[in-house]
């Protein structure tokens, strides 16, 4: 069997692909340049200005620029060397998948589960390679014994898809779910925490708290939500789909029993990637979504049993956690925060903008901010900036609150972003009539 430097290199060059090799190290010798050639002193606040540096790095993707993306919070493109490793391992795959595959690709899940494990600050036998945060997420929420009665707290927020989840666990158990509401923005996070303080009962068996969430860009206070849990035996579920890559943090900075998160997202990993982590020891005592053996009771591979499945995804995203140890987590989330307030400044001038995150402390939000325009249709908004300035955004409108989700990213421009602005600046001086409220 090939090492995995050696099948790399004699797959790239023997398939003809030396054209591919070339252009993949041209893609992170770029990255490693601008790292190379910025000062050991600088902050990574100063460098989130050095427009040179970032050029390198936006060099580093292949993009549509007819269209400004800033929904990278759905799912995000991967720079070259992740996207043609993708689909070398793909092609090499294809030649003969009952050897290739499970031979020489698959088993190398085990690098990505140890790089995994490194960022996230954990041992290895935690981390269960998935195909998105939902998968990670289910696996939790459906693998933990509940019985009638039984109460969930989650808050009023949670993504959809896990809140559906745990209303089927409702239907199904017989569990209470308890849904609590929180300011918005929130000023206090201090007052996250009281909310969910006040809905824990004895009857309380689990908490599942968002580190991001998805709609505003709140950056919640996930240690002090496990400390209380904790205090309490309960444990707690991280829906970090959001936040890992995203800005510096590892497990200390969480103390949750599980976390789970998409690799597609702020980690630029081919579609189709997630994480979960399990404290070890809560991985016996959590069923896995889909049968395994019982001597598998106590590994954490045991959450990856879902049959023939891609090895390709799963494999490239060990070239994705290179790019973000490369360009550095602190690096990334400065320049996420500079392009920000660079729109931010222009619109907070306005009484009639408002902002769904506290804009003036950057801990609570880094690269997802909601903002709303009073009087005006998000849907409509959303509309006209793609149909008349081909900029992408979401449109949010939620039960407590609305406004067009904003997610720039490393390979952003300031044009894009200064085009943006002035759109919206347009908007908020009441010049677009067709985006108002009917």
């Amino acid at each position: 069997m090939y090492s995995r430097r050696e099948f790399l290199t004699k797959f790239a060059v023997g398939a003809g692909g030396a054209a591919l090799l070339a252009f993949r190290n041209d893609a992170l010798t770029r990255v490693k340049k601008a790292v190379k050639e910025t000062p050991t002193t600088a902050s990574a606040e100063e460098i989130a200005a050095d427009e040179i540096f970032w050029s390198r790095i936006q060099s580093a993707f292949t993009l549509d620029r007819t269209v400004i993306n800033f929904n990278n919070g759905g799912v995000c493109p991967s720079p070259r060397t992740v996207h043609e490793a993708f689909k070398r391992y793909l092609d090499y795959t294809n030649q003969n998948p009952a050897y290739h595959m499970w031979q020489h690709i698959d088993p190398n899940i085990e690098s990505v589960r140890y790089k995994l494990a490194l960022r996230f600050g954990c041992d290895a036998e935690e981390i269960a390679v998935t195909r998105n945060a939902s998968e990670a997420l289910e696996i939790v929420q459906f693998g933990l014994d509940f019985q009638p009665g039984d109460e969930v707290i989650i808050t009023s927020q949670c993504y959809p898809r896990m809140r559906t989840t745990w209303e089927q666990i409702v239907r199904r158990s017989k569990i209470v779910l308890k849904k609590v509401k929180f300011p918005v923005p929130l000023i206090n996070p201090d007052d996250y925490v009281e909310a969910v303080k006040k809905a824990i009962t004895r009857k309380t068996k689990a908490i599942m708290v968002m580190h991001v969430i998805n709609y505003t860009g709140q950056i919640t206070p996930v240690k002090k939500i496990s400390r209380l849990a904790h205090a309490h035996g309960i444990p707690v579920i991280c829906d970090g789909a959001h936040s890992f890559s995203h800005f510096p943090f590892t497990i200390k900075d969480l103390e949750c029993d599980y976390f789970g998160t998409s690799l597609h997202k702020w980690t630029y990993a081919p579609i189709g990637t997630g994480m979960l982590y399990v404290k070890k020891e809560k991985i016996k005592n959590l069923w896995p979504l889909m049968a395994a053996d019982k001597k598998k009771d106590n590994d954490i591979r045991k959450f990856e049993e879902i049959g023939t499945h891609p090895a390709a995804n799963h494999n490239a995203a060990a070239e994705a956690l290179v790019f973000n140890e490369t360009i550095g987590i602190d690096r990334k989330a400065a320049r996420l925060r500079y392009l920000h307030m660079r729109w931010i400044d222009r619109l907070r001038k306005y009484k009639n903008v408002k902002f769904m995150i506290n804009i003036e402390d950057p801990t609570q939000w880094c690269g997802l901010v909601n903002a709303y325009i009073e009087g005006v249709d998000v849907h409509k908004l959303a509309d006209y900036l793609m149909k008349k300035h081909r900029v992408f955004v979401v449109a949010i409108k939620h039960d407590e609150f609305r406004g067009i989700r904003v997610t720039p990213n490393v390979y952003s421009l300031l044009s894009e972003v200064d085009l943006f602005a002035a759109a919206m600046e347009k908007v908020a001086r009441g010049e677009v009539p067709q985006v108002m409220m009917s």
